[in-house]
């Protein structure tokens, strides 16, 4: 009941539910996502918020997949929600998922110019990082034709980015 209040992005619920006490909201489900995990996926900020202010949510634990909840965000251009993470100093962002997929190159495959460009303005982001496969985000980039994501991830790399 609880994961569904916050995949579906009920602050008011989630907010009820653990006021009743006797839960753990950083217990996983069976893919090993917790209610940040799912909150953060689904984009919902109130939720992803209200959890982040609690001290027993780990804001970076990997489901079962190795996915953690900013790449969660990232790869479905939860710009509100990367933000929110990315000012968690628990989050670390460089990190890859068991297939080496790191928040980045899922944003980048995705095409989402806002979170790239959330991702790319902070200097522990690896631009250049590879995914087990060899692919690295410029290359995710070209090959999914978006010119706009490849000539943030140009300027980032000769050093002239500009993030708004």
């Amino acid at each position: 009941m609880l994961s569904e209040a916050a995949a579906g992005g009920h602050d008011g619920v989630v907010k009820l539910l653990l006021e009743r006490g006797g839960i753990n909201p950083d217990r996983p489900d069976n893919y090993g996502r917790t209610l940040l995990s799912w909150a953060a996926r689904n984009g919902h900020d109130g939720v992803v918020s209200l959890l982040l202010e609690r001290r027993d949510v780990g804001p970076d634990r990997p489901d079962n997949f190795g996915q953690r909840p900013l790449l969660l965000a990232a790869q479905n251009g939860s710009n509100g929600t990367v933000k929110l993470l990315l000012e968690q100093e628990d989050v670390r962002p460089n990190r890859q998922d068991k297939h080496g997929r790191t928040p980045l190159l899922r944003a980048v495959k995705n095409g989402h110019v806002g979170v790239v460009k959330l991702l790319l303005g902070r200097e522990d982001i690896s631009p250049h990082r590879p995914d087990h496969s060899g692919q690295t985000p410029l290359s995710r980039a070209a090959l999914s034709g978006h010119a706009e994501v490849v000539e943030l991830l140009r300027a980032r790399v000769a050093g002239n980015l500009k993030v708004a």
